[in-house]
Parts: structure tokens; C-alpha cells; sequence
């Protein structure tokens, strides 16, 4: 009888080891993780955004005025400073908004939008951080809201905003 030892050798392990490092950091460059928390922050903000709008849009058609009624225009409003102060309360009243609306929606995801908003229209608007909503058709707006933006989505000074109107 042969007295043979089972096992695997020292650089059978060693070459084991080294194909497992490699795919793991093959793996941690294609996820990314730090674009998948901001897509993650931008789905969120996208979120608001579009709650806003809409309830905005309902406000409107049960009261037949705006929220800031009287005001013919305004720029950009950062909803905690401009929107949030004036007018968010009469959208909650109204039903449209839950009263823990900012709650809920954080603080900051609500500085990073922007109303744009006329007598009979509103516009609703964020500046992307991830790649994908970069890249995104929806993402053609100024800061102001205005169809047009050109800018480059790989270039670092992107201005750029995704909008519902």
C-alpha cells in the first residue's frame, strides 16, 4: 500500500486565491458602488420631484390658481427656503401633500429642487449627479426650465437639469 497525503499544494491555493482576488475586483470596478448610491439619491429626488409636481398640478385643479397665487412668475424657489415657507402649507391643507411631506422627503433631497412656476404652470426640476440620469433624455433643462441644455454628460461643470413639467 501507498502512503499518499490528500490535499492541494501551497501553490495550488496561492493560484486559487489570486483568480479569486481578481475577479472580485473585476467585479467591484463594473458595480461601482459609489454611482449606485447616487442613481439611489437620484431615483429618490426623481421621486419628489415628480410628487411635487403632481400635487402641485392637482392643487391646481381644485382650486383653479397656483399655490403662490398672485405671482405672475417666479424663478427657481429651493423648496426648503422659497416654496416649502410660502406656499407647501396650502398644498397640504388642501390634501394634496401629506403633512410629513418634508419629513418624509428629507431636507435634502428638497433643497436640490427647483419650481419653476407661472399662473397656470409648473415646472419641477433637479441637477443629476449619476451617469444614467445624466444620460437621460428628460435631462435637457436649464435652471430656469427651459428646454436646451447642451452640455456634455461626462463633462464635470454639467448644469444640465431633469425636469417634469
Amino acid at each position: 500500500m501507498k502512503n499518499s497525503k490528500k490535499g492541494f499544494t501551497l501553490i495550488e491555493l496561492l493560484i486559487v486565491i489570486a483568480l479569486l482576488g481578481a475577479l472580485a475586483v473585476g467585479l467591484l470596478a463594473a458595480l461601482d458602488p459609489f454611482e449606485q448610491l447616487k442613481k439611489g439619491d437620484d431615483t429618490g429626488v426623481r421621486n419628489t420631484v415628480s410628487e411635487t409636481q403632481g400635487a402641485i398640478i392637482r392643487y391646481y385643479a381644485i382650486k383653479n390658481f397656483m399655490p403662490w397665487s398672485g405671482v405672475s412668475s417666479i424663478g427657481p424657489v429651493d423648496m426648503l427656503t422659497g416654496f416649502s415657507t410660502l406656499n407647501m402649507q396650502s398644498v397640504i391643507d388642501s390634501g394634496e401633500l401629506k403633512s410629513d411631506f418634508s419629513t418624509l422627503a428629507g431636507a435634502g433631497q428638497l433643497a436640490k429642487i427647483n419650481v419653476i412656476g407661472t399662473d397656470q404652470s409648473v415646472t419641477v426640476c433637479f441637477k443629476p449627479t449619476s451617469k444614467s440620469f445624466r444620460s437621460d433624455p428628460n435631462t435637457k433643462y436649464d435652471i430656469s426650465g427651459i428646454e436646451g441644455c447642451t452640455d456634455t454628460p461626462s463633462d464635470p461643470a454639467f448644469s444640465c437639469y431633469w425636469c417634469v413639467r
